[in-house]
């Protein structure tokens, strides 16, 4: 029997959302000037609220006004590692190191499964011991430079709980061998609570805590 311990990372790991605090970083480091753009972005956000765009649309427009409509994997890269080194020092929860730690040492297969993009998701990960990242991936044109649109699904909601079953069908992983703990604190990821061995609302928000009390699952508050 196999022991996967999978969580979330915006509000499970981290104290705050990462996904603006990564755009106004990325555009410090690079282009100051996009950061006159923010108000652009809040526009994108209330339209995202009004349900006038997805989730999608929300970071590919986002992405191309405090980014840009390509970036190279180098520089990504280099944005990405220095925006870790910030949320490993301020934003990563003590509660939520401290069960990193306990499932690792019990054995626990750690994967970090989350909506954030892959390109910065996964170096936060990394100085975490993760040992597996399943998250939002980029598109990328023929000389490999990062765009603003998606590859595949946004790993959200039922697409996290798809996306986390193609990399055990890819890994040869059977559901019925494994062991799954999961955390999370909103309820968008109530599929992959209910598959789980062992559900955990983690920091959770009203509807999770409610759903939580309704199934039984435990309540964690790692703030």
């Amino acid at each position: 029997m196999q022991h996967l311990a999978i969580y979330d990372m915006d509000k499970t790991i981290t104290a705050q959302p990462t996904w603006t605090r990564f755009l106004i970083h990325a555009a410090r480091m690079r282009s100051p000037w996009r950061l006159a753009l923010l108000p652009a972005v809040s526009v994108v956000a209330l339209g995202y609220l009004l349900k006038l765009t997805d989730r999608a649309g929300l970071k590919r427009i986002s992405q191309r006004l405090m980014i840009g409509a390509a970036l190279a994997p180098e520089e990504m890269g280099r944005v990405a590692e220095a925006f870790a080194d910030i949320e490993l020092e301020t934003g990563v929860l003590h509660g939520a190191r401290a069960r990193i730690e306990a499932d690792r040492a019990a054995g626990y297969r750690l994967v970090m499964a989350t909506a954030s993009h892959r390109y910065y998701a996964a170096a936060i990960a990394h100085r975490l011991g993760f040992d597996v990242v399943i998250a939002t991936n980029a598109k990328r044109d023929a000389q490999g430079h990062i765009l603003s649109g998606l590859e595949g699904e946004n790993c959200y909601g039922p697409a996290k709980l798809r996306m986390i079953e193609n990399w055990m069908a890819g890994q040869g992983l059977v559901r019925g061998d494994l062991h799954v703990r999961a955390y999370s604190d909103h309820v968008s990821d109530a599929p992959l609570l209910e598959w789980a061995d062992e559900p955990f609302a983690v920091n959770a928000h009203g509807p999770l805590a409610a759903l939580a009390v309704e199934r039984g699952w435990p309540l964690l508050d790692w703030r």
